[in-house]
């Protein structure tokens, strides 16, 4: 019996399937006004800032645990897009999930299944978002990589991504989508954050 909560970035388990099928810890939903986002100290969801603009999350958007973003992902992005990449983010690996189910908050932990990514670069550091559908979403389980995918969700995402930390009249976009992948890169992308995530946290 656990007397305790979990972490969500270290407590809970990426899932005996991963790549797969993962875990995703859900820190906001479309309907918040507010960026949520896990105090990485405590394990509670801490404000991050009010939407400053009309932006909203299009999807279920959160993190996979027991993931981080460093060399690996870092040296996996610039291989693919050609660009100086010098690190990760720093921050577990984000992920969007799709589901036809209205859910009204955060902090939730659910299965998930990648079908693809975006390779988001932001001030030079790898920023990847992973494409996902909830498991078992009697609309979106039949959406097995990025291809299935309508080009207008695949838009509202892009849109989302290379707008929501502008501020109007800025000269240049702080962040920079290079590729739309499919299933299998993904995959390579979670299975090195993994790596990124034990050499940061479990080697000594």
């Amino acid at each position: 019996m656990q007397h305790f909560k979990s972490h969500p970035w270290h407590g809970i388990s990426i899932g005996e399937n991963a790549p797969e099928i993962v875990t995703a810890f859900i820190e906001i939903v479309p309907t918040d006004t507010v960026k949520y986002e896990i105090d990485k100290e405590s394990g509670y969801l801490k404000i991050d800032r009010p939407q400053k603009f009309s932006n909203v999350v299009p999807t279920l958007y959160g993190f996979i645990p027991q993931t981080y973003c460093d060399v690996k992902v870092a040296e996996y992005a610039a291989l693919k897009s050609g660009r100086i990449v010098a690190k990760g983010d720093g921050d577990p690996l984000d992920i969007c999930v799709l589901s036809e189910k209205v859910i009204t908050h955060g902090d939730i932990i659910l299965q998930a299944i990648p079908i693809g990514g975006f390779r988001l670069i932001d001030k030079g550091e790898a920023d990847d978002k992973i494409i996902a559908v909830m498991k078992n979403d009697e609309v979106f389980d039949g959406w097995k990589d990025i291809s299935d995918c309508t080009e207008a969700v695949i838009d509202r995402l892009k849109h989302y991504f290379l707008t929501y930390k502008n501020i109007p009249g800025a000269e240049k976009p702080t962040c920079e989508i290079t590729h739309v992948y499919g299933r299998e890169e993904a995959y390579e992308v979670i299975k090195r954050s993994r790596e990124d995530y034990k050499n940061k946290f479990l080697v000594k």
